[in-house]
């Protein structure tokens, strides 16, 4: 039976960054796998899911929240910043490799949404990770952002971001913007009817606070990811897309795909950008399995094909 504990590591900054580490009913060491959750979130919307289908398969799991989210420390509270929470990750990377549960040699990566393209950036750049799965990841903030804001209302957006960085350059605290939501007296980042599910069906009360700082959208816009992804190869790389985006749109997402070498793999489902957790949930899931056992523990992988051709199923 898994075990699932509580876990803290510190990053740069003496910040302390918090987890979850599950640890599975097999001998060790056993291949590990680091997860991370997407924009404005925690690790409490819909993460524990997926690594406890990781680790009833066999697999070490490390979910952290990232600093300034969840239950994490880090201020101010709810702020995105794409190169800090990489550097994070690492941190994450070294603090699983230590464990004694851990084959240090097979270590996977696995990220959702904003951390999906993070996901791609640490398999470009980090000799530790050997594998990389990216669901409904961020590509390219820019051509995002682009697709996103309307013409009309640009410049409204750059007057409000030069005018958070004028209060905080006076001393004032970052400005904040809600994350989900349909008032349309109060703009949301996400409004689509899969988000709004999402946030109703996944998230705990009293687990998330629905917001981020308004420079965190300014951060994300200059995040380029995508540029990475042709530098994964040789390490093995799947990418999982929703059809129906709208926070992602797909067809960006499968231009990125096009410029990744092999190996590769596309999983390609019929939903929504948050879709991929709940209503997709075991699509989703078996297919990132079935690429870490394949690419991280390939033992497993011959053990059940033999057993499956024994039973004739």
């Amino acid at each position: 039976m898994t075990e699932r504990i509580d876990v803290e590591f510190t990053a740069d900054g003496d910040v302390t960054l918090r987890g979850w580490l599950y640890l599975p009913d097999a001998k060790g060491p056993r291949p590990a796998i680091t997860m991370a959750h997407g924009y404005g979130g925690n690790r409490e919307m819909g993460l524990d899911r997926y690594a406890r289908r990781f680790a009833d398969a066999g697999f070490v799991v490390l979910v952290h929240d990232h600093r300034s989210f969840g239950a994490s420390d880090g201020e101010p509270r709810n702020d995105v910043d794409p190169w800090r929470q990489i550097a994070d990750w690492r941190r994450a990377i070294s603090f699983l490799e230590a464990r004694p549960e851990v084959d240090a040699d097979r270590i996977g990566v696995w990220g959702t949404s904003f951390a999906g393209g993070h996901a791609m950036v640490l398999g470009a750049t980090e000799v530790r990770v050997k594998c990389v799965v990216s669901q409904v990841p961020t590509i390219s903030g820019f051509e995002q952002w682009q697709r996103k804001v309307p013409p009309e209302r640009i410049a409204a957006f750059e007057l409000a971001h030069a005018d958070d960085e004028r209060a905080q350059a006076a001393g004032g605290e970052p400005r904040y913007q809600t994350s989900i939501g349909d008032d349309p007296a109060d703009p949301a980042l996400f409004s689509s009817p899969d988000a709004l599910r999402f946030y109703r069906d996944l998230v705990p009360a009293g687990h998330w606070n629905n917001t981020v700082t308004m420079r965190s959208n300014r951060a994300s816009r200059m995040y380029e990811p995508g540029a990475w992804i042709a530098r994964v190869a040789p390490k093995p790389l799947m990418m999982i897309v929703e059809t129906g985006e709208t926070v992602v749109p797909a067809d960006i997402q499968l231009a990125a795909f096009e410029r990744a070498l092999s190996p590769k793999e596309l999983v390609l489902l019929p939903g929504g950008h948050f879709d991929a957790y709940n209503v997709h949930f075991d699509e989703s899931s078996g297919a990132a399995l079935s690429w870490f056992r394949t690419h991280l523990d390939p033992a497993a992988t011959a053990t059940a094909t033999a057993s499956a051709t024994a039973t004739g199923s």
